[in-house]
């Protein structure tokens, strides 16, 4: 009678696993390592919202992408390097697959996981920062700085500059100061920079802020005695209020300040009141809750009670349209992988990553989700992990962004052979042997 009730046991708990391991086998898991809390929380806690609320109304209205549920878990990194790790090892094998991909949501923390992400088969999206030559996917496979990087932004901004001088030979002689974040991120585009005043003929002072930023009394009295004629601010979180107020003090005009997208959101400008009108900032997505998408998150998440977001009156403001950008771009990689390696299948890392070098965010694709001139088209190759994407320029008027450019196009010219020469110059320095994208296509 033992042997017959234990028989029954197991084969009832081996239904119970063969259950769950069902189950299991029809989930997507994505880590959400952002942070939630610190002085960086105000843009890490809009972009983890419109990132998990995307992934909710994936699940909410579609079923998850062809059957297969989106699961997460959420860790909080402080944007500090250390946590960031930590996240990254804890997460990196939940779920039937392991993790599907990795944000790390800081360029610290980028820099910290380039090397463990091709060991682990697990790509990071590094989507409008981290480090620029990981564009370069024959020696990077495994991480891709979408849409636009931090070099050819630059570029971008100083063709905004020069469309506002009047021509790009009216910055000779020019003086530009960048205001920049000390930390990985803030230091990414010294070298482009520098290239840039050399091709056309200005000047730049590179000035530090240290972390987090929230005293600059001295770097806006260098400012004030430089006398510059424009300054990029390269600033994040509490830095972006300070440096424009600040600027306010010093008599410095703020339409004559062009921020990274990092300091181009509501967050950024409201703490800083009247100081923040005429602020000019780059940008590679559209405020506003206008948009299907946007209206669908309304609908099939909050309608449901199930949204992130306490305070509604984030929806659809900068931060919170990026983390949708985020989820759509990351999604859309998934979808992808599940058209070469089956449908309704949940993908390993290594699936999604050709995903990822496979995918086209063309104007059907954005029609097709609802975010029509919600985000730039690009496309992603073996070699390109970077995509192409352009540039626009909004400005501040007191109470919401105003798009003041059209897409600027990046100065690939310039951009793609710095990135070339960094990324062969690390292969060798870690003795990576570069794919050959040719045969692998």
């Amino acid at each position: 009678m033992k042997r017959s009730m234990l028989a029954l046991a197991l084969a009832a708990a081996a239904t119970g696993f063969s259950g769950t391991a069902a189950a299991q086998a029809k989930e997507q898991f994505i880590p959400a390592a952002f942070y939630w809390v610190g002085p960086f929380a105000p843009g890490g806690s809009g972009i983890a919202a419109g990132f998990l609320d995307y992934l909710t109304l994936l699940n909410e209205r579609d079923g998850g992408i062809n059957g297969v549920k989106l699961t997460w878990e959420k860790c909080e990194t402080e944007y500090i390097t250390s946590r960031g790790v930590e996240c990254y090892e804890r997460l990196k094998k939940r779920g039937p697959t392991g993790a599907s991909l990795f944000h790390p949501l800081s360029t610290g923390i980028t820099y910290a996981l380039i090397d463990r992400a091709p060991i682990d088969k697990v790509p990071l999206i590094t989507l409008g920062y981290g480090r620029t030559d990981a564009s370069d996917g024959r020696v990077f496979p495994y991480v891709f700085p979408l849409i636009t990087n931090y070099w050819s932004q630059n570029t971008a901004k100083i063709r905004f500059i020069g469309q506002r001088e009047g021509g790009m030979d009216k910055l000779r002689g020019k003086h530009i100061v960048n205001l920049y974040h000390d930390s990985a991120y803030g230091k990414e585009t010294l070298p482009v920079l520098e290239k840039q005043a050399e091709m056309y003929g200005f000047k730049v002072t590179n000035i530090a802020v240290p972390s987090p930023g929230n005293e600059q009394s001295a770097q806006w009295l260098q400012i004030r005695q430089l006398k510059p004629d424009w300054v990029i601010l390269r600033g994040w979180g509490v830095m972006n209020p300070t440096a424009l107020k600040a600027a306010a003090r010093a008599g410095f005009p703020r339409d004559r300040i062009v921020g990274v997208w990092w300091s181009g959101s509501e967050e950024d400008v409201i703490p800083a009141g009247d100081a923040a009108k005429g602020f000019i900032a780059a940008g590679f997505n559209a405020a506003g809750d206008k948009f299907p998408v946007i209206q669908e998150i309304r609908k099939h998440v909050y309608g449901k009670g199930k949204g992130e977001l306490e305070d509604k009156s984030r929806i659809g403001t900068i931060y919170y349209n990026r983390g949708v950008i985020f989820a759509i771009v990351s999604t859309e990689a998934i979808r992808k992988a599940q058209e070469r390696f089956g449908k309704g299948q949940p993908m390993t890392g290594e699936q999604v990553r050709w995903g990822l070098e496979n995918l086209n965010i063309d104007e059907a694709t954005l029609k097709r989700l609802g975010a029509s001139g919600f985000m730039p088209t690009f496309r992603i190759t073996c070699e390109d992990h970077e995509g192409g994407g352009g540039v626009r320029f909004q400005q501040w008027d007191g109470k919401q962004w105003k798009i003041i450019s059209d897409w600027i196009p990046t100065d690939q010219k310039l951009v793609r052979p710095m990135i070339e020469a960094s990324a062969m110059q690390y292969a060798k320095e870690k003795n990576i042997t570069p794919r050959d994208c040719a045969k692998e296509k």
